[in-house]
């Protein structure tokens, strides 16, 4: 029985979280795992004469069996649904031609990508219907699962729910764990994505309620009832939570343990045992898990306690082959990852309904001068319901949550925070160094509704010392779309 109907027929209703939207139930036990894991493509062209790598990106209107039987109109990236995975090693000098055949302009965000504002694909950079972007830019960080998705001011939530995005892998020649690392074979992509149809099949687009859309359909890498086939004793699962503002909490079904790798920007220092591992919207963690031959196991989204976590949920099917190639031993160290530095100055951040410090987005405006280079304290004091918080650009570490460490899985490095209702966390911020004194950066709740309402603002870097001199408004003509 779906959740909602138990509350009412129990008199529990008027218990269910305020500000929920319609949704949230759970999809427990409905399923029956018919459909084979879809695996995106790779993409990972071989270098030009001139040494760079070119990337040809299409966002176009499409058609997608999303339920059997049922084509829906969705959006997508080289395809009718999703993008394919984009793949480059460290030190590559990548080049992206990002053409738009929607009807209306957007944009292509890199999600975790260490680069110059003009390149970040914020709403600063929209590409217009028929427009072509060519951002360029040479990967300097580590080995990393990040994603790339549009960030048009205000229509991100549709854009991303129709199927604009995709995951972009970094590689490091350095990287010698010995981790799973066959892309498709033991080493998967996982983008979560919560949905809901209608009676034809096709997306329901009704973003009402304080957290938008909460569905109770789930597509992982846009396969609904999905199984995937397990082939090797240990496999690696990259998950990315693509949902506008589902929060999930993620584990096996029998509560079997698990190893977690890498959360969003790169390694741990060591493989950390867990059961569970709660992940909100935008952010990405990397987990090992072991197998037997012949057995079934069940990857499920437990229920949480807040508004937006809701009931339980099926999520992927895991059947294991009969006979299982050996894997290599899980490796006791991982990265050598230096403590977070607390730095020069901090910076207080009050998240409130859909406003930070009081005030909404407003993209004329630079909210924070930041000198490039710089390490600082970002406070993120949670006043209201939960949020969870971005920073484009940056690499922090997370330095405590209501003045407690945080669990070790959550002292890697990373980009995007959750942060529960009236709780203040304190990140320590690595600042990158491409100055640009005129094109902005972001930082943002990545729970799309409140982002589109304007829970979002605006930092610059710029030269150490010019800080007091840099202007605090934009002219917009000099951010105009591509077209």
């Amino acid at each position: 029985m779906r959740r909602r109907s138990f509350l009412a027929l129990t008199g529990l209703a008027g218990l269910a979280p305020a500000g929920c939207s319609a949704g949230a139930e759970g999809n427990e036990g409905i399923l029956s795992f018919r459909n084979p894991l879809r695996i995106p493509p790779v993409l990972d062209p071989e270098p030009g004469p001139d040494g760079v790598k070119r990337f040809a990106l299409r966002l176009r209107e499409g058609r997608t069996e999303l339920l059997p039987g049922k084509p829906a109109r969705t959006w997508g990236i080289n395809g009718d649904h999703l993008g394919p995975t984009l793949r480059a090693r460290r030190g590559d000098r990548v080049a992206m031609t990002v053409t738009n055949a929607l009807g209306e302009a957007s944009t292509l965000h890199w999600h975790g990508m260490r680069l110059p504002a003009a390149m970040d694909g914020g709403p600063h950079q929209m590409v217009e219907p028929g427009a072509t972007w060519s951002p360029e830019w040479t990967v300097d960080q580590p080995a990393a699962t990040t994603w790339f998705h549009p960030h048009p001011h205000g229509r991100t939530a549709v854009h991303v729910y129709r199927g604009l995005a995709g995951m972009f892998l970094l590689d490091d020649d350095s990287d010698t764990t010995g981790l799973p690392g066959a892309y498709g074979k033991d080493d998967i992509p996982l983008i979560i994505q919560d949905r809901k149809f209608t009676e034809a099949g096709e997306l329901d687009e009704d973003f009402g309620g304080t957290f938008g859309l909460l569905g109770d359909d789930i597509l992982i890498n846009g396969t609904y009832d999905p199984y995937f086939r397990v082939t090797t004793g240990r496999v690696r699962f990259g998950i990315l939570n693509g949902s506008n503002a589902h929060v999930f909490t993620v584990g096996f079904a029998d509560d079997r343990e698990f190893h977690i790798v890498a959360s969003d920007a790169g390694l741990l220092s060591r493989p950390v045992a867990a059961r569970r591992i709660r992940i909100s919207p935008g952010e990405r963690f990397e987990i090992v898990a072991s197998f037997e031959p012949g057995e079934h196991v069940l990857l499920k989204g437990f229920p949480g306690g807040n508004e937006i976590e809701g009931g339980a949920y099926d999520l992927l099917k895991l059947t294991a082959a009969p006979r299982l190639a050996p894997s290599p031993a899980l490796p006791a160290r991982l990265a050598a990852l230096a403590p977070p530095v607390e730095g020069e100055r901090t910076r207080t951040f009050k998240l409130y309904g859909s406003h930070i410090n009081g005030k909404p987005m407003d993209l004329a405006r630079i909210d924070e001068v930041v000198p490039a280079g710089a390490r600082e304290v970002w406070e993120l004091d949670n006043i209201t319901f939960s949020h969870n918080f971005h920073i484009h650009e940056v690499v922090f570490r997370i330095l405590d949550i209501d003045g407690d460490q945080p669990p070790e899985h959550l002292r890697g490095p990373k980009d995007t925070v959750y942060v529960p209702g009236k709780t203040k966390v304190r990140v320590a911020v690595e600042f990158g160094r491409h100055t640009d004194p005129k094109t902005p950066y972001m930082y943002h709740c990545h729970i799309l509704k409140h982002e589109d309402k304007g829970m979002m603002g605006q930092f610059v870097l710029v030269p150490p010392g010019t800080e007091n001199t840099t202007p605090r408004r934009l002219d917009l003509s000099h951010h105009a779309g591509h077209h």
